[in-house]
């Protein structure tokens, strides 16, 4: 049999020149390919040439309601400041420090950010849940948070997503989050008229098996200790009931129920729970991955909602604030989320309209959190 001429078999030894024409050999592949490739480094680079438009600041000043600064009670006036420069250069004008903790390590954070900057930061305070189920938790939680706000200037009140998941009474119960021995907490919250921003379960695959048919799969790969079903606790419908019948009970008590409430993907359930509870807003912390690959019934939602929607980012770092502004206030097609990991999708930009803009940014912390200078925000017509 004559075989065609290539001038690879020229290079070859008589015996590897056999066993490739057997099918038995595979030439080791070049520097231009690459025949197995797993899914945490699989990442294809767009051929798509669309318009795209890279946004490093917002449209309008903004408050970012959710972020984390556990440290503030060391902070150093040149971090503070640091801080402040970064937030001017993204338009940010108040971050919202939700990890204030309480009494004197409150105090001296509030003394440490917002004396340094009054008017640019927000300090809320925490639960300390050490001892519940005693017969005095409960009165010294109220006289602890009534201090918190009326003597330190917490301005909110921060529940972490531990309720519900992890925290326990002295007996080592699991405590739900619509416990009753909270109610006079959420109570005092409203006397007080300040918001309480609520954590409570996390994405929902995180209890669906981890397989290939969970689109959280490569996260809880990457982040094994985030896979619930496991562990035999609360499923994520009894954690949201709980969250639910507290907002119920609670009319006179406004909440913020962190990241979308976990519906962001299911937006329809998320509106009627904002159509039965008015004392309920949300935002939109670590869940833009969610609203940018569904951008039509997610600019229609923002549109239908912008009353009750706040801007949130949660962990803080300044580049990660761009897609959000991108995703916002463009109409760039297929453009990546920053953390692979949270989603393999790709982003679409919703195009809000300017009056929805101005109520996410800003005008509904204004409405909700006490304090705010209005004199960093511009007036209806801005």
């Amino acid at each position: 049999m004559k075989l065609p001429f290539c001038p690879l078999f020229r290079l070859l030894s008589p015996a590897v020149f056999c066993l490739v024409c057997a099918g038995l050999f595979t030439p080791p592949a070049t520097a231009q390919e690459k025949e197995y490739v797993t899914v945490e480094e699989y990442d294809p680079v767009s051929l798509l040439k669309v318009d795209a438009h890279e946004v490093t600041a917002a449209k309008y000043p903004f408050v970012d309601v959710h972020s984390h600064w556990f440290g503030a009670s060391t902070m150093r006036p040149g971090q503070v400041d640091t801080l402040i420069q970064e937030m001017d250069g993204m338009n940010m004008a108040v971050i919202v420090n939700l990890s204030g903790w309480s009494g004197d390590r409150l105090a001296q954070g509030i003394e440490n950010m917002e004396g340094r900057h009054p008017s640019r930061v927000v300090t809320f305070a925490n639960l300390d849940f050490e001892g519940f189920g005693t017969e005095e938790w409960t009165r010294l939680a109220v006289a602890q948070l009534r201090e918190d706000v009326e003597v330190h200037g917490a301005r909110g009140l921060k529940i972490y997503k531990s309720l519900g998941m992890r925290t326990v009474d002295v007996e080592g119960n699991r405590v739900p989050v619509d416990d009753p021995r909270l109610d006079p907490v959420w109570a005092l919250a409203g006397e007080l008229g300040i918001p309480v921003l609520i954590h409570s379960a996390d994405p929902m695959g995180f209890w669906l098996p981890k397989d290939e048919h969970n689109e959280k799969w490569l996260e809880l790969k990457l982040r094994p200790q985030r896979w619930m079903l496991p562990l035999g606790g609360p499923s994520f419908e009894d954690l949201l009931a709980e969250q639910h019948r507290v907002f119920a009970r609670h009319p006179e008590t406004t909440f913020i129920n962190a990241h979308l409430g976990w519906m962001a993907a299911d937006l329809g359930r998320l509106g009627e729970l904002f159509d039965r509870y008015p004392n309920v807003y949300s935002e939109v912390g670590a869940v833009l991955y969610d609203l940018g690959r569904q951008p039509f019934t997610a600019r229609e939602f923002l549109t239908k909602y912008k009353h009750r929607i706040l801007f949130g980012k949660d962990a803080y770092a300044v580049d990660e604030y761009h897609p959000y502004f991108r995703t916002f206030e463009t109409r760039d097609e297929y453009f990546d989320y920053y953390r692979k990991y949270h989603a393999q999708w790709k982003l679409y930009g919703l195009d809000l309209p300017d009056d929805v803009l101005r109520h996410i940014y800003y005008k509904n912390a204004l409405r909700i959190i006490p304090g705010l200078d209005e004199a960093l925000f511009p007036g209806d017509g801005g």
